[in-house]
């Protein structure tokens, strides 16, 4: 459940983070194949760093996609304008998973997540949100030019003391002519009093190194899957383990997840409890969930029959969210969750 001490920090990232630009490339990939063969079962990692970017994993698909000029596309619409050397090896999926995804079975075991509470409208803790619009908000600051200095990479953090906010940590990446005095003063006053409101005895922390110049893959390196906690609740509910980015819905690591979100979503939204955590685990070729549960904010166990309402199957978690569309790339940034047009953060009644 949510981390029973009062305090604690979250974090969130720009898609210009090196993380996360290989997180969209992987998820391009992916909706360039569901858009020509919705049944496409894809899993493309992405690796980058100085200069270099390796794609990889499995696809079994009718669609013939070039992953190498979507790669490109992304990481120049990220705001990277320098030529990438890049590097492809992409194979069939085992035949062996394949044999249990065909009949509707789960393509992985794993455990998997779905958490919300009432504390925001997005029913997500306030915290999340915050961390989230901040970090979004450097990239919009970059490109509606209103900071034009600003640069694709950048961090976010915020700090929560006995249930109040006690500091916020921006990180950016900038052109090397601006000072670290304008930097602190424009986005005290552009982005971070806008976003929190209030900012009295609250510490304020911007680029604590100094500076920021380089960023991106010519900082440092990228990997899809490395921002598992910034992609769901930040550390402040469980999390499997199961990367997102890259892999079709066939993969329960993704499917079950965003399910999981949705029931524990509606669960709350219906006023069944003022948080919720779901949980579910899967065996590699089996529909049949091995386990589901999900408990109130005081560790109180949902009733099975709420539950009812959820079919965890691989295949019926497909068909209710409609997840057989290109509608990845947009989820690979920011957080998968709390984004209204999303299928799992729709609202039912129960």
């Amino acid at each position: 459940m949510i981390l029973p001490s009062k305090t604690y920090t979250v974090e969130s990232v720009t898609s210009g983070h090196p993380d996360k630009v290989c997180d969209q490339i992987s998820d391009a990939i992916l909706d360039a194949y569901l858009h020509q063969d919705p049944k496409s079962r894809v899993a493309v990692e992405s690796f980058g760093s100085h200069g270099l970017l390796v794609l990889g994993g499995e696809v079994t698909s009718a669609g013939q996609v070039d992953a190498q000029a979507i790669a490109r596309q992304v990481y120049s619409e990220i705001g990277y304008p320098e030529d990438i050397k890049i590097i492809t090896h992409i194979a069939a999926q085992s035949p062996d998973i394949a044999q249990g995804v065909d009949t509707g079975g789960a393509g992985d075991q794993g455990i998997m997540y779905g958490y919300a509470t009432d504390e925001t409208i997005e029913l997500l803790p306030r915290a999340i949100v915050q961390v989230h619009a901040l970090a979004q908000g450097l990239e919009t600051l970059r490109r509606n030019n209103t900071l034009h200095w600003l640069r694709p990479d950048g961090k976010t953090q915020v700090t929560i003391h006995d249930g109040k906010l006690e500091s916020v940590l921006v990180s950016c990446q900038h052109a090397p002519e601006i000072t670290q005095d304008e930097i602190h003063s424009s986005l005290i006053e552009k982005l971070i009093a806008p976003i929190i409101g209030d900012i009295q005895d609250i510490e304020i922390l911007t680029n604590p190194t100094g500076s920021f110049i380089p960023g991106g893959f010519e900082a440092d390196a990228g990997l899809t899957g490395r921002k598992i906690m910034v992609d769901t609740y930040c550390g402040l509910a469980p999390h499997g383990g199961g990367a997102f980015s890259g892999k079709d819905p066939t993969k329960v690591d993704r499917s079950a997840a965003y399910m999981a979100r949705f029931a524990a979503k509606n669960i709350v939204a219906n006023g069944l409890a003022k948080s919720c955590l779901v949980s579910v685990a899967y065996a590699i070729g089996r529909s049949e969930p091995l386990m589901v549960q999900a408990v109130d904010q005081d560790g109180k166990e949902i009733s099975r029959d709420v539950l009812a309402h959820f079919d965890f199957r691989p295949a019926a978690i497909i068909e209710r969210l409609d997840l057989r569309r290109p509608i990845y790339r947009q989820t690979a940034a920011y957080g998968h969750f709390g984004k209204a047009n999303l299928p799992w953060e729709q609202v039912v009644a129960l």
